[in-house]
């Protein structure tokens, strides 16, 4: 479910029409739903209820910081994984001990900022970063809580850009040999053991993977419980998908997938972690761009929009769909037309949609790109010195800029010219 909803003819963010907000801030531009953040937020509170449980929001996904602190007031957690996002989840006002630092390649740097600054965990991804990790801490005269991520070599069936469980993913250590590395993370003075984590992949539409990798989990938690480990914490990931076109069959609820979890691990008594990013913020984002101008080519028609691949790369990097639809709502019994729908970047790869059924549009209307509120402006970009968009967040019948346009004045000035040229 989603706030985006045509009324009276065109499409309104909760209260807010979309044309007043492209009035106001230009276009393209990114328009998130406080309403819906919360409710996606509550489905997964919903669904380990009754559990001993933290909903640690995956912000990768989107970390403006009015998204942050929109979850962070809601009981969020957050799971970062890098300095960068670290500090931006403190400056959202998300203490430590709710913070879960993921990834494989953190630095001594971001090991150090998050010991200092209060850690709720390190989910550790290999022997080197435990290494490390265990130097840094006897350096600050501390233990580091940690968790060991176990692949549990299982094919989430997801795209292979985002699929993380295999044996050949570069994520974790191989469970088969994780019994070794508990014991050795155990010898080590500066690392506290607490508990296992496991992420097999994202935008994930079947349960079965994620039963598969949990069962692997309970029993990994018996065998290290058995040898001598605490485990008492089991932070499994995320990676529920969402429906990208309203036409698709629907990923399963947060609450089946909530009972995945209670069947194959709430046996054991520990705290459950869990890290949705995609489910919370996907459907609570649009993209609304502008079409600049209707080309006839040879054999189709073109739909150029002033939004392109560096605004929103997910078409262009991973063969993504988004449902397109005009912010004027079309008559019922209009004519679809079939377009390549792209944007102005010289890139072939700056297209959106190939042969997309669409009603008749024109120069100056606007559409919006539906469930863009994930990995949209994070992976956003200046190429072709294209300022990045601005994201708005509305809130019943009010609207915010939540992060501006820059100008191109302000692009140049961050450059700086050597006095040698």
């Amino acid at each position: 479910m989603d706030h985006f909803l045509y009324r009276d003819g065109e499409l309104f963010a909760e209260d807010v029409p979309v044309a007043e907000i492209a009035a106001a801030v230009g276009t393209p531009f990114y328009c998130y739903s406080s309403a819906t953040l919360t409710r996606h937020f509550q489905l997964f509170e919903e669904a380990l209820a009754g559990l001993d449980h933290m909903v640690c929001y995956a912000m990768k996904a989107a970390s403006n910081q009015a998204i942050l602190t929109t979850l962070a007031r809601l009981g969020a957690g957050m799971d970062v994984v890098s300095g960068g996002e670290y500090t931006r989840a403190k400056a959202a006002g998300v203490p430590g001990e709710r913070i879960v630092f993921s990834g494989v390649g953190k630095t001594r740097d971001e090991m150090r900022m998050a010991l200092e600054g209060g850690i709720r965990q390190f989910n550790v991804e290999s022997e080197p970063e435990m290494a490390v990790l265990n130097e840094v801490a006897l350096s600050l005269g501390l233990r580091a809580p940690i968790t060991v991520r176990v692949n549990p070599d299982v094919d989430a069936k997801t795209h292979a850009k985002i699929a993380t469980g295999k044996s050949e993913n570069k994520f974790g250590i191989p469970i088969a040999r994780a019994r070794e590395v508990y014991a050795h993370a155990a010898s080590l003075p500066g690392l506290e053991v607490i508990g296992i984590d496991v992420h097999i992949g994202s935008q994930l539409t079947d349960l079965a993977p994620f039963r598969m990798a949990y069962r692997k989990v309970a029993e990994l938690t018996e065998a290290l419980r058995a040898d001598g480990h605490d485990i008492r914490r089991l932070d499994l990931g995320g990676g529920l998908g969402i429906p990208y076109a309203r036409s698709n069959e629907a990923p399963p609820l947060p609450l089946a997938w909530g009972q995945v979890i209670r069947e194959e691990v709430g046996h054991l008594g520990c705290e459950i972690e869990i890290e949705p990013g995609r489910l919370i913020a996907g459907n609570a984002g649009i993209m609304v761009s502008k079409v600049i101008y209707v080309k006839s080519g040879e054999g189709r028609d073109f739909l150029i929009l002033d939004g392109a691949m560096n605004d929103l790369i997910r078409p262009a990097m991973y063969d993504a769909h988004h449902d397109i639809v005009p912010v004027v709502e079309p008559e019922a019994a209009v004519e679809m037309q079939p377009y390549d729908i792209v944007g102005p970047v010289c890139e072939s790869g700056d297209t959106f949609a190939k042969q997309r059924l669409m009603p008749p549009v024109q120069a100056g209307d606007l559409v919006a790109f539906r469930s863009a509120g994930a990995y949209g402006a994070v992976m956003a970009s200046e190429y072709n010195t294209r300022p990045l968009i601005p994201e708005v967040l509305v809130h019943e019948h009010q609207f915010a800029v939540i992060r501006a346009r820059p100008s191109f004045d302000e692009i140049l000035n961050r450059d700086t010219i050597p006095e040698w040229l």
